[in-house]
């Protein structure tokens, strides 16, 4: 009965997940259904953890009712569910680090931003619990907390581009890297509005916020080749970090075992490899844990890795690779 109570009292209603309730702008009829359906799984996970917060139990169910390709909602709406229990109820277990810790550690990055969810729900600071979470994965929670905000109110975000106060310093970047995802949903994956959209941004914010296109393009997905491709279009010189953001889509999906072919699609395209190619250049260019404050001794280990992914999309980059490939075809002397 208490458990139904919490789900009863804390439950998001189905329809405050419609493209009509939250005022986006969708274009495209498939597109709708399909991002209302993400909605939809998302607060199934959610509502699943509510009643039902034992980590193991809740990700047996989960990876039985929910099919493989869109299981990574799921658990971003469990993991928000069982962050949101810790903080009503701090005397008893930690939920959320045994899920992520154990069942559902296949999704883990996904888990991260569904804790930044719950962090955003309750109007926390993230300074403090930011320090209590994987010292690269843990910004994940941040980006969460940006996705949040935009989808839950974007007039504030996109058109008033507000900031919650405590986002200083590396934290308000971020934070636009998740209002950047929630710009696939908020424009119904457009590529044409999300270009309009970002261009109204500062332009020290407009890297941040295509790296958040780029993950949720990759990730969500939704769309064939030639959005993809207008996309790219779009993107222009912020290529690197669109790119960068399907790559990043790429490894969660691979550590998730849930690859989908519209994340396959968006790296041929994009990224010009395939999804394992995209997803082993991530695990590759990873920093190790131990190197969370490493350069300058002031830059993130979170931004270290973006950065190095980038820099395989650059222009620079990429006639370093023809060259090599065009000695590579030399004849030899």
């Amino acid at each position: 009965m208490f458990k139904q109570l919490r789900r009863r009292v804390m439950g998001i209603a189905p329809a405050e997940t419609t493209v009509a309730r939250r005022g986006f702008t969708v274009r495209d009829d498939g597109v709708r259904d399909y991002l209302e359906e993400i909605g939809r799984i998302f607060t199934q996970g959610y509502h699943t953890a509510l009643l039902d917060d034992d980590p193991d139990s809740l990700a047996a169910q989960l990876n039985a009712e929910i099919d493989n390709e869109y299981r990574g909602f799921a658990f971003e709406g469990a993991a928000m569910g069982l962050a949101m229990l810790d903080m009503l109820m701090p005397f008893s277990d930690d939920r959320i680090r045994r899920f992520v810790d154990g069942p559902g550690n296949d999704h883990y990055y996904m888990s991260h931003v569904g804790v930044g969810w719950a962090w955003a729900h309750m109007k926390r600071r993230v300074a403090g619990p930011l320090k209590r979470l994987d010292p690269i994965v843990g910004w994940l929670a941040v980006e969460g907390y940006g996705f949040h905000e935009t989808y839950f109110n974007w007039p504030s975000t996109l058109e008033r581009q507000a900031r919650p106060k405590h986002m200083a310093g590396y934290a308000a970047r971020v934070f636009d890297q998740g209002v950047g995802r929630c710009l696939w949903f908020v424009r119904g994956a457009d590529p044409e509005l999300i270009d309009a959209t970002i261009a109204t941004f500062p332009e020290a914010r407009r890297a941040d916020l295509w790296s958040g296109v780029g993950l949720s393009g990759g990730y969500a997905g939704g769309v064939d080749a030639s959005v993809i491709r207008d996309l790219d279009a779009v993107a222009g010189s912020y290529h690197p970090e669109l790119a960068q953001g399907m790559v990043f889509a790429a490894a969660t999906r691979q550590r998730a075992q849930n690859e989908a072919t519209h994340t396959e699609l968006a790296c041929q395209i994009v990224c010009g490899m395939s999804l394992t190619e995209a997803a082993d250049l991530a695990n590759r260019l990873k920093p190790p844990e131990s190197d969370n404050e490493i350069g300058n001794g002031t830059e993130p280990a979170w931004e270290t890795w973006r950065r190095r992914v980038q820099e395989q999309f650059t222009p620079e980059q990429s006639l370093q690779d023809q060259s090599i490939a065009e000695e590579a075809l030399a004849p030899c002397n």
